[in-house]
C-alpha cells in the first residue's frame, strides 16, 4: 500500500510542479513516447531473463502490493510452533517427529499455523533440516554449514527478479534517449514547417528522455529496492529458524532455542521475552516445561 502512495507522491509532486511554472499538461501526454520505452523495457526484460525469474518478478510486484509477511506476529507463532516441535522432540525423541517432518500437511502441529505451511521455502528449511537430524550422524557444524548453504542458495534465487528489475530500471534512461532520437529525427523530417509545429515535435522528442528517466528514479528503480528488502526479510527469517534449531541441535533445551532464535530477528519485529513466554504459555507455557 506505501508503495502505491509513494508512487503517486512521486507523479503527484513531479506534475504539480510542473503545472505550478503554468506547464501545459497535454504536452506531456506523448503515448508514442511511452510506447517505445515502455515496450522496449518490457522487451529487454523477456529477451534478458528465463520464465521463473519473470514469475518471480510478478510475484515480487504482488507481494509489495499486499505488504510485508514477517512482522511480529509472524515471528511469534513461529516461535510458539517451534516451542511446541522442539518440546515433543525432547519429550518423544526425535523420531516421535519423523510423519511430521516427512509430511507436514499432515502434521497435528505445523496445521495450526497455515502461514508456516504456504511458506514453501521455510517449511521445506525446517522439514529438510530435521529429517537430516532425524537420519542421524551429522554433527551439529556440518548441519549449520548445510543451513547456511541452504540459505544462500535460496537467497541467490531470490535476488535474480529483483537484479532483472534493476537492469531494466537502469536502461530506462538510455530507452529515453532512444525516444528523444526518434523525436529529433521526426523534428527534421518537419524543418521548414510551422515553428509551433516544429516546437511540438522537439517537446515531444524531450518528453521521451523526461518518462525514461522518471520511469527510472520514480517507479522501477524504488521497486527493485523494494523487492530486494523483501527477500531480506526472508532470508531474516531463516536466519531465525536456523540459529533456533542449531541451538536445539546443540543440546539446548527448547526454551533456550527459542530464546536464541527471538534474538536473531531483526529489532524493529523482535517481540520481547514477555510477549514470546506469554505466546508460548498458550500452548503449555515455557515455565510448564521447565517444571518438567
Amino acid at each position: 500500500m506505501f508503495a502505491i502512495l509513494g508512487i503517486f507522491i512521486v507523479f503527484a509532486a513531479v506534475i504539480g510542479g510542473f503545472l505550478m511554472e503554468k506547464g501545459n499538461i497535454a504536452v506531456l501526454l506523448q503515448p508514442a513516447e511511452l510506447l517505445i520505452i515502455a515496450g522496449a523495457a518490457m522487451g529487454t526484460l523477456l529477451v534478458a531473463n528465463p520464465t521463473h525469474t519473470l514469475k518471480g518478478i510478478v510475484a515480487g510486484l504482488t507481494g509489495i502490493v499486499s505488504g510485508s509477511k514477517f512482522g511480529k506476529e509472524r515471528y511469534l507463532n513461529t516461535l510458539k510452533m517451534m516451542y511446541q516441535f522442539l518440546n515433543k522432540v525432547r519429550k518423544e525423541g526425535l523420531l516421535s517427529v519423523e510423519l511430521d517432518v516427512e509430511k507436514p500437511g499432515e502434521s497435528a502441529i505445523f496445521k495450526e499455523y497455515p502461514a508456516f505451511l504456504a511458506d514453501h521455502h521455510a517449511r521445506d528449511f525446517v522439514c529438510d533440516t530435521l529429517r537430516t537430524a532425524i537420519t542421524g550422524g551429522v554433527e551439529p557444524f556440518d548441519m549449520d554449514q548445510v543451513m547456511e548453504l541452504d540459505m544462500e542458495v535460496h537467497h541467490s534465487e531470490a535476488m535474480q527478479p529483483v537484479n532483472a528489475l534493476t537492469t531494466m530500471a537502469d536502461a530506462l534512461p538510455d530507452l529515453g534517449i532512444v525516444a528523444a532520437v526518434l523525436g529529433v529525427v521526426i523534428t527534421m523530417g518537419a524543418l521548414g514547417g510551422p515553428p509551433e509545429a516544429i516546437g511540438h515535435k522537439v517537446a515531444a522528442a524531450l518528453v521521451g528522455t523526461f518518462l525514461g528517466i522518471l520511469l527510472c528514479y520514480g517507479v522501477a528503480g524504488p521497486l527493485s529496492s523494494n523487492m530486494g528488502k523483501t527477500a531480506d526479510e526472508q532470508n531474516d527469517y531463516l536466519h531465525m529458524l536456523r540459529v533456533l534449531m542449531l541451538s536445539f541441535l546443540k543440546g539446548a533445551a527448547p526454551m533456550i532455542a527459542i530464546e536464541m532464535g527471538r534474538r536473531a530477528i531483526p529489532a524493529h519485529v523482535r517481540p520481547s521475552f514477555d510477549e514470546m513466554e506469554k505466546r508460548c504459555k498458550d500452548h503449555g507455557g515455557i515455565a510448564k516445561a521447565v517444571a518438567a
